[in-house]
């Protein structure tokens, strides 16, 4: 009888492969509150990687890291009217606390453009001020109706920026900025995720905002998920907070503004853009990880060869663990890294030892061959930029290959059963649009006819990207 696979096959059930693998790998379990995830220390791991990657980046855009209140005054949400509506569905609202009733009920924080604008009008106040460039690392709360770990949960952690300008034009290329340095370079450089870049149609648009500009990402089903934003947000909220300051000619003006915010959805994406039937791929250049030393056997010249190796390896700039569970069976620890998608992993036995070498097993190009001890250090980190190539590469190829161009409402829809299409906006428009939508379809994001990001709706060229998404 054949054994039965440890992960359903992706081919078979998509979405249970991605529970499969999620709960195989000890990423992540579902919480006591219905949407809510507990994140096992493998998938904070990745998580933690993430965040120190992207807020180095941030902070190389000259934006400091503050905090604000989780608790956020009901009127606060009310004073900027698009925004309240469109986030009215998704508020968590406290209304008793201290055993009593408050005066005021108070929102869980669905973001923070409402309170940290209260604050930005206490602080701004000429123009030496601007710009004002902050960014947080929070938890927020939606009630989601149709939850899913890591890709919709009630509660998820991310960040996001929120910066104050003097002028339109200023608050624009900051909000450009931050949507191709800070995430279009971090997801392709360092999650290998091939993301288009483009920007939201108005009824795709964040709510409050004059303009949302998007990444989105081909899945290994064909689906789009949306792996960050950058929003200019314009006077919008400076108007309803009446946050101004005094210009250099002496006149009192409102300042522009932009919001933008990635978040743990990404290590879903990470997981549907690289994952295979053996578990999870991850990227070199990410992966806390990046090379698993396994001691075959409980033996001293074993054991010390792993640890004298992961020392070397160390010293040559690579992140590496020893794993020297001898009590536990060697097999079930090499499915358990696989599953892991640790890149790299170098298996030493008494064999081994006596022979000077190692078995060299690469999870994201596959196979095994024996390599020379001594040559490990040398040639490791070559490998893994290899790889993680690769995974671009993959990515890329994936979503050329399942993106066609198409002519009509119905081409479209039945090229998203498997992938995403291209049609020219001016031939879909928002009428379009919404018979899409009728049928679980969206436009994803607007793009140029040459890759670039449209400056509007009505920018000539403008290509509509379609598909299915999380």
């Amino acid at each position: 009888m054949a054994k039965a696979p440890v992960l359903t096959p992706r081919a078979d059930d998509f979405p249970r492969w991605y529970q499969d693998l999620i709960n195989k790998a000890e990423l992540a379990d579902n919480g006591p509150v219905r949407g809510t995830m507990v994140i096992r220390p493998y998938g904070y791991g990745l998580w933690e990687r993430m965040q120190s990657e992207m807020d180095a980046r941030i902070k190389e855009a000259g934006v400091s890291n503050a905090y604000f209140p989780l608790f956020i005054p009901q009127s606060y949400l009310t004073r900027e009217a698009e925004h309240v509506e469109g986030f009215a569905p998704e508020l968590a609202v406290v209304t008793h606390a201290g055993g009593k009733e408050l005066e005021e009920p108070v929102v869980v924080r669905p973001t923070s453009e409402t309170i940290i604008n209260e604050y930005f009008s206490k602080w701004v106040q000429s123009y030496r001020d601007l710009p004002l460039l902050i960014n947080q690392w929070a938890n927020v709360v939606r009630w989601e109706m149709r939850p899913r770990v890591f890709l919709r949960t009630t509660e998820f952690l991310w960040q996001e920026g929120h910066t104050a300008h003097a002028t339109y034009e200023d608050a624009r290329a900051f909000a450009e900025r931050i949507h191709r340095e800070v995430y279009g370079e971090f997801m392709s450089d360092l999650l290998a995720i091939d993301v288009v870049l483009g920007r939201k149609t108005r009824r795709e648009r964040f709510a409050g905002a004059v303009n949302t500009l998007t990444l989105e990402g081909m899945m290994g089903d064909g689906k789009a998920l949306q792996l960050g934003t950058s929003h200019e947000l314009g006077q919008n909220f400076a108007r309803a907070f009446n946050t101004q300051y005094l210009s250099k000619e002496g006149t009192q003006e409102l300042v522009w503004q932009t919001s933008w915010g990635a978040s743990t959805r990404m290590v879903g994406g990470l997981i549907m853009s690289h994952g295979d039937d053996n578990g999870l791929r991850v990227p070199p250049r990410l992966a806390p990880v990046q090379v698993v030393v396994l001691a075959i056997k409980e033996d001293g010249a074993v054991l010390s060869a792993a640890r004298q190796l992961a020392a070397r390896l160390k010293e040559a700039g690579v992140r590496v663990q020893v794993d020297d569970r001898t009590d536990t069976p060697f097999g079930r620890r090499a499915v358990d890294w696989e599953l892991k998608g640790v890149p790299v992993r170098v298996e030493i036995g008494p064999r081994d030892v006596a022979a000077g070498t190692a078995m060299l097993a690469r999870r994201i190009p596959g196979g095994k061959e024996p390599v020379a001890l001594d040559a490990l250090p040398g040639l490791l980190p070559g490998l893994l930029e290899e790889d993680q190539a690769q995974l671009l590469r993959e990515s890329r190829e994936r979503r050329e290959a399942r993106t066609v161009d198409v002519a009509t409402i119905e081409e479209a829809v039945e090229a998203s059963a498997t992938g995403w299409a291209r049609i020219p906006w001016a031939d879909l428009g928002v009428e379009g649009e919404a018979k899409l939508a009728e049928q679980g379809v969206t436009v994803r994001c607007l793009v140029g006819e040459d890759g670039s990001v449209p400056q509007s709706d009505d920018t000539p060229g403008t290509i509509a990207l379609i598909a299915r998404a999380y």
